[in-house]
């Protein structure tokens, strides 16, 4: 294992973010580069039942996080977790709700230009504080979305798009390692043993190649080992405490924090209660205890801060972004000087994410790949035509990809026009996914662009996966797929007509149906999850 030395680093301007009613001369918080390492917000923010986004934060919110209250509480860089906590034997699912969280963050960005970036680098970092704007940093929560025949497609898309850090597992044991748990999703929640898997050794490998950062926190103590030993790059621990405090299998022991530190990476001190007192309600000096703790053993490099807003309670004294500054004062208060506070606010986690990038020259490679669809665009279709425009010379179009959802597919180029296409054998039966185009000129240079798009619910969509599900075997009889289609069709008509009302008592009777047939086992699991919860999104979009 390569044991990183600590670097310490001051951005190039000396300014960092401030909101619009702090000065210059506010004092060492607001004078940091203040980063918070794991916030949950993007859980909050979308509809229920189309994962849509839903709530702007750029505008004051009842979470915990939002941009005025970052502003006002000086908070530069918010890593924003998209978290899922798995759907047990439904991997599309869980990409899908990966994604859609990814596209709520995009989103936002999309609202708010002035005020918030996606900074998927250093440099992007950089010139976000610089410009006086957050510094949103994607990052995810659970690597439920990640199976065998998947992997490291799925994981070269998501670094496209921007994410910088992979938590492997939240408390379930999933196809990457054994999560804090020690227990799979599934509903008997069948108990798991071991720590890193094989294909989790092979993401591991993998984000030390592209330069993404490997989270620790809610890993089972088999699985963090393991990863330090094969991780050659610092890892993080986005949001934990330190079990010499307080006995909790979320937070890291002495030996797990020695272990952290000499691998070069840092902890984020988690900001919930339950992971740092006995008592029933938490204060900032809590925090603070835990950082001191962490400091003793690690060493002042390797600490910084990861609060969970909007993923758990917080303390009495800190209930959201807009106080952080009180972390601040209450290291004051304890005497740590500036440069050490400095260090603990921001400077140690960008110190990892900056070692652990990998640095590509941003050279003209000879060939432009242009999408046909832009971030976040809903399609009509479920079995929908993904296009994107190539420019360049000597293109080897022998090694032309587009990828979806991790999964290669083999497209069709018009060498007349340039055009890259790829129309699917069989219907999306999820929401979100990700298309990636990539084209090689002949020097073996590769570009590549990958988007989020969104399938449409309707009426058209669910007969066409029924006719799937009825190819695959996924009914007991025809006169399953029958009542399925006639329900279907009535719905349609009514949809047609635009009859809100109707179309919601025959898409609940359609539920109805759906329930009965899963019931009696008349369909399978997989064909009853998909339609039934297309009928759900049905109803709510004309609810």
């Amino acid at each position: 294992m390569r044991v990183m030395l600590s670097i310490l680093f001051i951005f190039s301007t000396s300014l960092a973010f401030h909101g619009t009613s702090y000065a210059e001369d506010e004092g060492t918080h607001y004078q940091s580069t203040v980063v918070d390492s794991h916030i949950d917000t993007f859980m909050h923010t979308l509809d229920e039942t189309t994962w849509l986004p839903e709530t702007d934060i750029g505008e004051e919110t009842p979470f915990d996080f939002d941009i005025p209250k970052g502003q006002e509480g000086g908070l530069d860089v918010p890593y924003l977790a998209a978290y899922t906590p798995g759907y047990y034997e439904n991997t599309p699912r869980s990409i899908s709700e990966t994604l859609a969280k990814i596209n709520g963050i995009y989103w936002t960005e999309a609202n708010n230009p002035d005020d918030l970036s996606i900074t998927p680098s250093y440099e992007d970092i950089e010139q976000a504080v610089q410009d006086e704007k957050i510094a949103a940093v994607p990052t995810i929560e659970g690597g439920y979305s990640m199976e065998e025949d998947n992997a490291i497609e799925l994981l070269h898309q998501y670094d496209d798009l921007g994410v910088k850090a992979l938590g492997f597992t939240w408390n379930y044991s999933n196809a990457l390692g054994e999560g804090a748990d020690r227990v799979y999703g599934d509903p008997d929640e069948t108990p798991s043993e071991g720590g890193l898997t094989e294909l989790g050794t092979e993401v591991a490998e993998e984000m030390n190649d592209l330069g993404m950062m490997i989270d620790v926190s809610h890993m089972a103590r088999t699985t963090f080992w393991d990863v330090i030993e094969v991780s050659e790059d610092p890892v993080i621990a986005s949001h934990s405490g330190v079990n010499a405090l307080h006995d909790h299998q979320r937070n890291l022991t002495d030996e797990q924090l020695e272990a952290l530190a000499d691998n070069g990476g840092v902890v984020g001190i988690v900001f919930y209660p339950a992971f740092l007192t006995d008592e029933s309600e938490g204060y900032v000096e809590d925090v603070v205890d835990h950082i001191d703790h962490a400091v003793d053993v690690m060493g002042m490099e390797h600490v910084a801060l990861g609060s969970d807003f909007d993923g758990a309670p917080m303390p009495e004294d800190l209930q959201d972004a807009s106080e952080l500054y009180k972390i601040t004062d209450e290291l004051e208060n304890r005497d740590y000087s500036e440069e050490d506070i400095e260090k603990i606010l921001g400077e140690n986690h960008l110190r990892v994410l900056e070692e652990v990038e990998q640095n590509e020259e941003d050279a003209d490679k000879g060939v432009t790949v242009t999408p046909s669809l832009e971030m976040g665009e809903e399609l009509a279709d479920n079995t929908p035509i993904l296009q994107a425009d190539i420019e360049g010379e000597a293109l080897n179009e022998s090694d032309f990809r587009i990828i979806v959802d991790g999964i290669d597919h083999e497209p069709d180029f018009d060498e007349e026009t340039g055009t890259l296409s790829l129309e699917l054998d069989e219907p999306l039966k999820e929401r979100f996914h990700a298309v990636t185009f990539e084209a090689e000129t002949g020097d073996g240079e590769t570009e590549r662009e990958t988007k989020i798009f969104y399938v449409d619910t309707s009426v058209d969509n669910m007969k066409t996966l029924v006719e799937h599900f009825e190819a695959e075997g996924a009914f007991e009889n025809d006169e399953v797929v029958r009542s399925l289609n006639l329900h279907l069709t009535a719905v349609g008509q009514f949809e047609d007509q635009e009859e809100s009302e109707k179309i919601v008592q025959h898409t609940e009777g359609l539920q109805d149906l759906l329930d009965y047939q899963h019931e009696n086992d008349l369909i399978s699991e997989t064909a009853y999850s998909v339609l039934s919860n297309d009928a759900d999104v049905l109803k709510d979009k004309w609810q």
